[in-house]
């Protein structure tokens, strides 16, 4: 078990994610978060929230010389009647209610021109997806996405990101109360794309809030997801599900910030890793802070490592400043092959590729049934299939 270390407090404040700067505490952090890029020092790989990332493989996004140029990418919203899709200026006041939390995302805020905005009305019930493609066309590019639900509504979004680019964006989430959102964001991209990506949701009182990030593409894969609470009742689900490939370097931080009583949040990411360094980080953060009494949390991150020359670095951290809990824990864990359950497969007849690729997909199945969306499922099943074949190749 990981020690817990300290972590930023977080308040909600007028419908913004933010996090209130009289009240943060010693933390492993850099820097408070703030819209300003010069208030980030250029990392240089030995902090806390840097060292596991290969800085040299981010393209400059970490250090200002990264400029957008080239195709960048190209953003296609489908959305059902009823749901409002709108490209909006630097100036809306719907942009910008989280703060970013690490440079490239600060850099990411500073850069983009235009955003995205996708509102559900109240009370509205989607009977079909949403579906966000994100096509990396080549280039640099920096990106910032909204997505806001009122009071009541429900509704699912896809995110697919394909292609290749070298892309810096934040997505906000926002749940009125009572509403109820799924989240499936893809990351697909092509072998030498590069994708840095800073996810907020603030959840009403009483709403649900689901999340399952995929990740199986890409040269260079950092994500920080991030979830607060606007009131009581709120539940979060977290899940992920990667596959890192030789060379590949998949990196998923997220934290939980339960700031409100009587919450809840699950997390739950699986990865498998196969070839010589490829690389997958997993930092959990949950903190619950001194008023958010009648908390229950879980989180935990299992890894599957398929060949020797992979590594994982996985570290859960639980910060707790109450006492009047329902539950907290944490777990993290990698390793091998089960040999008995190859055993047990192969003893009947199984051959070993075979059992190989049953014991993966009975791995991942649990979390690919949490996506909803038929035809991403079998996407994503087929590309498991895909990935262990030219394991055995």
């Amino acid at each position: 078990m990981a020690e817990a270390q300290n972590i930023p407090v977080g308040s909600t404040t007028a419908g913004s994610i933010a996090v209130a700067a009289e009240s943060t505490v010693v933390s492993r952090m850099s820097a408070p978060p703030s819209f300003d890029v010069a208030d980030f020092p250029v990392p240089h790989g030995r902090e806390e929230e840097w060292r596991f990332t290969p800085l040299e493989r981010l393209r400059g996004l970490h250090d200002g010389t990264a400029v957008a140029g080239g195709d960048g990418v190209k953003v296609d919203v489908q959305a059902p009647e009823g749901v409002t899709v709108e490209t909006v200026g630097r100036d809306d006041a719907r942009v910008g209610r989280a703060t970013p939390v690490d440079r490239v995302a600060a850099q990411a805020y500073s850069a983009f021109e235009q955003a995205s905005v996708v509102t559900v009305p109240k009370e509205t019930v989607l009977a079909e997806p949403i579906r966000i493609a994100v096509h990396g066309q080549g280039g640099t590019a920096f990106g910032h996405q909204v997505i806001e639900l009122g009071a009541f509504a429900e509704a699912v979004v896809v995110i697919d990101h394909t292609g290749d680019a070298v892309l810096a964006a934040n997505v906000d989430y926002v749940l009125g109360d009572g509403a109820k959102l799924t989240v499936v964001s893809v990351q697909d991209w092509d072998d030498k794309a590069v994708h840095v990506g800073q996810h907020n949701a603030l959840i009403g009182r009483d709403a649900s809030f689901k999340s399952v990030v995929v990740t199986f593409g890409g040269d260079l894969v950092r994500l920080h997801p991030r979830v607060e609470y606007a009131g009581p009742g709120g539940e979060a689900e977290l899940f992920g599900l990667y596959f890192t490939d030789a060379g590949q370097h998949h990196e998923h931080r997220l934290l939980v910030t339960h700031n409100t009583p009587h919450c809840k949040s699950n997390v739950v990411y699986k990865g498998a890793l196969q070839g010589d360094d490829a690389h997958a980080v997993w930092i959990g953060d949950v903190l619950i802070e001194a008023k958010a009494e009648g908390t229950d949390t879980y989180e935990m991150n299992r890894n599957l490592v398929l060949t020797d020359g992979a590594r994982v670095d996985s570290v859960p951290n639980l910060e707790i400043e109450t006492g009047e809990i329902v539950g907290a824990g944490h777990a993290s864990a990698t390793g091998r092959f089960d040999d008995e359950q190859l055993f047990y497969l192969m003893a009947r007849g199984i051959p070993e590729h075979e059992a190989r690729r049953l014991v993966v997909r009975g791995f991942f199945a649990e979390l690919v049934q949490q996506i909803g969306v038929a035809d991403i499922e079998e996407r994503l099943l087929a590309k498991i299939e895909t990935e262990l074949e030219a394991s055995v190749a």
